[in-house]
């Protein structure tokens, strides 16, 4: 590949990666005001507790604790959740093989696992598309039944884990590549 298509790739990954990056946090930030709405005693982290209730006892309380206008609340949450998964797997799987080429180009460990990393925003983007699925079920039915909340619960814990690993993979990409840089003056 020709030097000026390399520049013309890394400038248009780093913009897509900034637009995404900007856009996950507005959707973040929107999903987390309009869901405030949904924190109770039975759901002291809103949403969030509805994903990882894991029994149907658990996830009755929560339903049973939000009125029609906080499940409605939660449906848009859902709706608007689908957006935000694009979003911020674009912006993960990105910010993995930005990580992985800067690290490969220093020399530095652990260059090879930007892929996988990469895919891994993508699976946990489906996984949290499991997981609305099992929520939006439990929801428009009203009742929490097997096996909908230890679904979203396996679903959830899944996708927080593999957006753990993204993160810490992209600070690591991010350090080194400041570490050379102040090293570098």
């Amino acid at each position: 590949m020709a030097a000026a298509q390399i520049i013309s790739l890394k400038i248009h990954r780093s913009l897509a990666f900034g637009i995404s990056l900007f856009a996950s946090l507005g959707l973040m930030l929107a999903l987390n005001l309009a869901g405030s709405t949904l924190i109770t005693p039975a759901a002291p982290m809103g949403i969030v507790s509805f994903e990882l209730a894991g029994s149907v006892k658990r996830a009755a309380e929560i339903l049973n604790s939000w009125d029609v206008s906080a499940q409605r609340t939660a449906a848009f949450n859902l709706g608007l959740d689908y957006l935000f998964m694009l979003m911020y797997a674009l912006a993960f799987s990105l910010a993995s093989w930005m990580s992985g080429d800067g690290l490969r180009a220093r020399g530095w460990p652990l260059a090879f696992l930007a892929q996988p990393l990469a895919v891994g925003a993508w699976l946990a983007a489906a996984f949290d598309a499991v997981e609305n699925i099992a929520l939006t079920t439990m929801l428009l039915s009203g009742a929490a039944a097997t096996p909908w909340p230890g679904l979203a619960r396996l679903s959830a814990l899944l996708k927080f884990a593999l957006l753990f690993l993204g993160l810490v993979y992209a600070f690591y990409g991010l350090t080194v590549k400041l570490a050379v840089r102040r090293i570098s003056r």
